[in-house]
């Protein structure tokens, strides 16, 4: 399941949410995201019980404010409301599925 994040619905769709919650920073022009963003729909393929978020860091800079993002992609993992992992770059199904665990 894949949901476009906002300052409007982060609360609910990541604070609140029963799921766990991977969040994706990355943008349009950036070609490590539309690389990352293949291997992140086969991920969320693979695990039912997951929530992915996307944010779309020029729609939304005050979030990437809120987290520091300084590089994109960041990947942050979000379980029961508290972020519980993170990580920069393009990176291999294996390191995603890493920072679920």
């Amino acid at each position: 399941m894949e949901v476009t994040i906002t300052k409007d619905n982060f609360e609910t769709e990541v604070l609140q949410s029963e799921k766990t919650v991977l969040l994706d920073f990355w943008a349009p022009w950036c070609y490590p995201c539309r690389m990352l963003a293949p291997t992140i729909e086969e991920v969320a393929a693979e695990h039912p019980a997951l929530k992915v978020g996307k944010v779309n860091i020029d729609d939304e800079p005050a979030l990437a404010q809120e987290f520091g993002i300084m590089s994109i992609p960041t990947v942050i993992v979000f379980q029961n409301g508290r972020k519980v992992n993170e990580a920069v770059g393009n990176m291999p199904k294996k390191e995603i599925e890493a920072l679920l665990a």
